[in-house]
């Protein structure tokens, strides 16, 4: 099994995404005690929340750099 190349924008992706899944999990964490009727997480633990968004922001960054290099390729090959 052969490796395929990283191409631009391929960490930023990866990166955006492990920030999101971070960000959905606090979110999970800090609505269950909405649910079961303890007392809320700090606001700290609201912060943390903010992490998918910038998780989402980070990913398309990486979407975004990987269009502009096929564009300078192709434009290169043609």
């Amino acid at each position: 099994m052969t490796a395929t190349p990283s191409a631009p924008g391929d960490g930023l992706v990866r990166a955006g995404g492990i920030v999101f899944i971070v960000g959905a999990v606090a979110t999970l964490v800090t609505m269950a005690p909405l649910f079961l009727g303890t007392d809320p997480f700090p606001p700290i633990a609201y912060a943390v929340c903010m992490l998918m968004g910038v998780g989402f922001v980070i990913a398309g960054a990486g979407v975004l750099r990987s269009i502009a290099a096929q564009r300078r390729t192709a434009k290169s090959v043609s």
